[in-house]
Formats: C-alpha cells, structure tokens, sequence
C-alpha cells in the first residue's frame, strides 16, 4: 500500500516519486496594457487580461474570486464589493501614483496590501505639466485650432498675443517629486519659483530647486502660474474654491495635472468667465470623464485626457514598477511603493 499520493509503483513494482508543478498564483490585471511591461511577472505567474481594453462588472467578479493580486487602474473603483469578492486576495497593485480609487480603510483591515507606482509618474506629469502651461501661455491650442479654419485668426504684430514664462512666478502647491521635475524645468526657463507644502524642505533642497517657500495665502496672491501637484484627500478636495481663486493674481494661470477634485470646476468656470483667473491648464476633471461644457468653449482653456503618464515608455515603465511590488510582496520582501 502506496503511504503517500506523491507516490505509486511503476510497471515493475518499484515505487516512483511523482512531481507535481507548483500552481501559479493569479494575477487579475484591468486594462489590456502592453504585454512587454510584463515580461518579469509573466515568468512565475499566470496573468489574466481582458480580451478587449477592460473587464465588465461582471467580469471582474468571476475573475477575481480565484486571482491572488489585483493590478488595477486608476479610474477602476477598488470598492468593498470587489475586494470582498477576492477570496484569495492578498495585494492590490495600484496602476498609477494616485490611489483614491481604493478603499483602503477597508482593504488593511483585511490584510491586503496596496501599493502604487510613484517613481515612473514623476517625468511624464512634469512634462506634460509644463507643456500644458506652455501652451495656454502662449495661446497654441487656440492659435492651431483657428488656423484650421478658414479667416478664423489674423495675422499682425499686436494679434494673437500671449503670456510669457521667463521671469515670472510659478507657485507649486505639492513640491513632491512631480513638484520639483517641475520646477527644474520653471528654472531652466528662466521662471522663478515658489512652493507650499505641508512640511517645509531642507535648505539644500530648496536650493537645488531655486525655490522660495511662502505660505498658502502668500503664494496664492504672488503667483503668476500656479502648479498643483498634491494627492486627493478630505483635506484637499475643493482646496481651490472661490475664495481662493479670488485671491489669486488677476489673469494668473491654473495648472492641474494631480486630481480633478482638487478644484472645484463650478467655481473655476466662473472664475474663468469673469476673467479674474486668465486660463487654465487641465488634465484632471472634478466629475471625470464628464467636463464641465463650458471649458470646452473656452479659448484660455487647454485641456487633455488625463494623459500625464502616457508615453509607451512611461507605461512599459508602470507596469514593471507594479509588478516588482507583486513578485516582491510573494517572495516575502517590502514591495517598492506600500501605501497602508
């Protein structure tokens, strides 16, 4: 009699020790994202994609019950239900640096780990951040936009004139690391730059960065371009309302590229329409993906898709950061970027 089924007789009666392959742990990942990203993670276990760009509802729920991580996106909510659903789940690997997607206070009590992606973030936002500035700025988007129609736009030496960047302020609210990408390239062009965070940085990081720290007021008031870059929580929704659009510099420009939230849009809409704030600059939406109709007809307004990360390299780069958070999360060491 066999003691173990990890064994049997062979057709001469000796007794053979079977091997059996360790299962994979599953990973449920949301968006159809570029399969070289995963090339690491594909080694040790087995992925799930959608066979289109993303998982229905119901997809999502079948799935999840036998998957072991989560690679979400930022605009899937992590909800109770879903994260209940997981039975065998033991990680959530956020798809991007924000992660208010996730409820988290109720994901640590369970033990399931959330991680992000900070570090591939960090150049494309700053990139796109200062290219949006740029072009409400120097009117890009409408000049292109007019060009394309016929008599739409004239031509002359008093026409069509815009804001330069050289010399003037930048304010950062959030000198985090997308904040200072950011101010190295204010610097580069010849901006002068001032910032507000929670904590004021070290002396040699301000000087690094040529940055002047002010108080929230004070950076509201003397800021020619103000640049937000900070998380979206309790604390921060709405932090720029009316009263603090009203505080700002006539004809001062509001770049966002952090969370949508972080402005109220009503206010901002009728901060544009009376002219006291002289454009924005805006890849994140309060209600996204619906925006506020009256942005679209407005000219000193430039807006983009929440598309600060996505460059290929970018994205290949988000995808290995979170799947170094999982492999290292089973192999039992600190993922890269653990949020709870």
């Amino acid at each position: 009699m066999l003691r173990s089924p990890l064994h049997r007789r062979g057709a001469g009666g000796e007794v053979l020790t079977l091997k059996f392959s360790k299962m994979k742990k599953k990973v449920l990942i949301t968006y159809s994202l570029f399969r070289e990203g995963f090339d690491k993670l594909a080694v040790d276990f087995d992925l799930i994609f959608p066979e289109k760009n993303v998982f229905s509802r119901e997809e999502l729920f079948a799935h999840i019950k036998d998957c072991d991580a989560l690679l979400s996106m930022f605009n899937l909510k992590v909800d109770k239900e879903l994260i209940d659903a997981g039975e065998n789940l033991r990680i959530i690997a956020n798809y991007g640096v924000g992660y208010d997607n996730i409820d988290i206070n109720y994901a640590s009590p369970k033990g399931i780990v959330v991680t992000n992606t900070p570090d591939p973030v960090i150049e494309p936002t700053a990139e796109l951040a200062f290219a949006l500035m740029a072009a409400v700025a120097r009117r890009v988007s409408e000049c292109d936009r007019k060009l394309r129609l016929e008599n739409a736009i004239k031509w002359g030496t008093l026409e069509n004139l815009g804001t330069g960047l050289y010399g003037k302020t930048l304010g950062i609210i959030g000198m985090g690391r997308i904040g200072r990408a950011i101010a190295r390239r204010a610097v580069a062009s010849g901006m002068k730059v001032s910032y507000h965070n929670r904590n004021r940085l070290e002396l040699e990081t301000e000087q690094k960065y040529e940055a002047t720290y002010l108080s929230f007021d004070d950076l509201l008031t003397s800021s020619d371009y103000i640049s937000l870059n900070i998380p979206l929580s309790e604390n921060t929704r709405h932090l720029i309302g009316e009263n603090e659009l009203n505080r700002m510099k006539k004809g001062a420009i509001l770049v966002n590229t952090a969370r949508g939230a972080v402005v109220d849009e009503k206010a901002l809409v009728q901060s544009l329409q009376s002219g006291q704030l002289g454009g924005a600059a805006l890849d994140v939406y309060e209600h996204e993906p619906l925006i506020s109709p009256e942005l679209l007809t407005m000219d000193n307004v430039v807006l983009a898709p929440h598309n600060g990360t996505a460059t290929v390299d970018g994205r290949n780069a988000m995808s290995r950061y979170a799947s170094e958070n999982i492999i290292r999360f089973f192999r039992g060491e600190v993922p890269l970027s653990r949020v709870n």
